[in-house]
């Protein structure tokens, strides 16, 4: 017993012995783990920076799985081959979602370890005929996506991203506004010498949805005897560039984010702020786990679904069945045929972390949460038993013994981690898509980043927290199941 120890009183032992503290990852970690978190953020940065929208973010995660010699699923049914253990593979779903596998030693219809992550982030997509002019500008109508603030986007520099099909059979990508030579748009707002009207209204009311109309030129052309001369010159553009005309605007998908690449946030470096990190944090912490997933006992699944935002709805968001066909096929590739008993028990069998992300307690705002649930930045991941709104509706809430064991395999992992809620009771609320993993019978918790800003322009995440994402996901990848859990 060293002199620290003998000059504890009992009252100081007792309370080390029952009450639970948590830890800031700062003070539990040492300098060579320190380094290892900044050189992972760096990594992170670039990800967030390069992937701006739903399809950019599949791209980027099928890109980096190949690099690490992830192969199709398509590719091995062609080929004839059957799964084995150690294989790993991708599935890409209309480049929207993806899933990654890496297949296990126990046989898939003992479950598997799975993590799922959203990679759709609040944005601005451009409506279906979108431009018109007005007072000789040329502007662009949008239709928010997601749960925003529609007060933040005006006034700040947006870029354009997404694809075009045309009449003539081609796909035109666009991604205007995120290097430096490059122009952006923007929606203008109200000057506060006019806005007595605007300003005396309640938040959520002084920015309508339908005025957020982006501005996109000004130049009309030459020819003086035609209407509308500035939107032909911006059609003129565009046409030049991409091969566009203004009816294939109609099988578009152009999303407007805010422009810019993520930042370091304080004079210590010590946080991410950027666009999308809700819950492209958790894509990026449960990618690179499963990246670094070698010989699992039970198959590992990584799932990036589309849609959360809105309610996982469509045939890319979790509420339609791709990931139970995914389940479905790679029972196939293993077994050579298909038996419907066996999906339902690899299901139903399986083991789930919903990796999306926990709002932060805000010193700015700290009336919202209940301070002894709340999460805090650089305390690590976060944990969270239930989500939902009012009397828990719209939530999983995980059942007590599977918690206990996600929590002692991240002190055995020496995984930083605490407890959260969203917000105080009654004081709003939201959900994640546990709730449609938990209908096939397996066990669901939420476990996610803590962030301040949630659905901003501009959130901001803890480098360690983010960190401590992936080696929890990572633990849990290689180690849930293990009956000494």
């Amino acid at each position: 017993m060293n002199k620290k120890e003998e000059t504890k009183s009992p009252g100081e032992k007792l309370k080390e012995e029952l009450c639970a503290e948590t830890q800031l990852v700062w003070d539990s970690i040492d300098k060579k783990e320190k380094e290892e978190v900044m050189r992972f953020n760096e990594d992170y940065k670039t990800f967030l920076s390069n992937a701006k929208t739903e399809k950019q973010t599949v791209k980027e995660i099928i890109q980096q799985a190949r690099d690490k010699g992830f192969v199709s699923l398509e590719e091995m049914f062609k080929g004839g081959k059957k799964l084995k253990p150690g294989n790993k593979i991708f599935i890409n779903y209309k480049n929207k979602s993806a899933i990654l596998v890496v297949v296990g030693k126990e046989p898939l219809w003992e479950g598997l370890n799975i993590v799922g992550s959203h990679v759709d982030a609040p944005r601005l997509d451009l409506k279906p005929q979108p431009l018109y002019e007005d007072q000789n500008l040329a502007l662009m109508k949008t239709h928010y996506y997601g749960g925003i603030k529609k007060y933040q986007w005006p006034a700040i520099p947006l870029a354009l991203h997404g694809v075009v099909y045309t009449a003539r059979g081609t796909v035109a990508e666009l991604m205007v506004g995120e290097k430096a030579e490059e122009p952006v748009f923007t929606i203008s707002d109200l000057l506060p010498h006019l806005a007595k009207e605007q300003m005396g209204k309640k938040m959520g009311e002084a920015i309508k949805g339908e005025d957020l109309n982006i501005l996109v030129g000004s130049i009309p052309v030459e020819d003086k005897e035609v209407k509308e001369r500035v939107k032909l010159t911006v059609l003129k553009l565009l046409n030049e560039r991409y091969g566009i005309t203004e009816e294939d605007f109609i099988s578009a998908e152009l999303e407007l984010v805010p422009a810019g690449p993520a930042r370091d946030v304080g004079l210590d470096r010590s946080m991410v702020g950027g666009y999308g990190q809700d819950d492209r944090v958790c894509a990026y912490a449960s990618l690179r786990a499963i990246l670094d997933v070698q010989s699992p006992i039970y198959t590992s699944v990584a799932i990036f679904v589309d849609k959360e935002e809105i309610g996982s709805t469509g045939n890319t968001g979790m509420k339609s069945r791709f990931f139970e066909n995914a389940v479905a096929e790679m029972l196939y590739l293993v077994a050579g045929d298909y038996n419907e008993l066996y999906c339902r028990r690899t299901l139903a069998h399986s083991r789930a972390l919903s990796a999306d992300v926990s709002a932060g307690m805000d010193p700015n705002y700290p009336n919202v949460l209940d301070k002894y649930n709340a999460a805090r930045l650089g305390y690590g991941v976060v944990i969270t038993k239930y989500t939902g709104s009012g009397g828990k509706y719209s939530t999983s809430d995980a059942n007590p013994g599977f918690i206990n064991q996600v929590r002692r395999i991240f002190k055995e992992n020496k995984v930083i981690w605490q407890t959260g809620e969203l917000g105080k009771v009654d004081q709003g609320g939201g959900g994640t898509i546990a709730q449609y993993i938990a209908r096939y019978g397996m066990e669901v918790l939420d476990c996610g980043v803590a962030l301040l800003g949630m659905h901003s322009p501009f959130e901001v995440a803890h480098k360690g927290d983010i960190y401590m994402g992936y080696k929890a996901y990572k633990a849990f990848f290689e180690q849930a199941g293990n009956e000494k859990y």
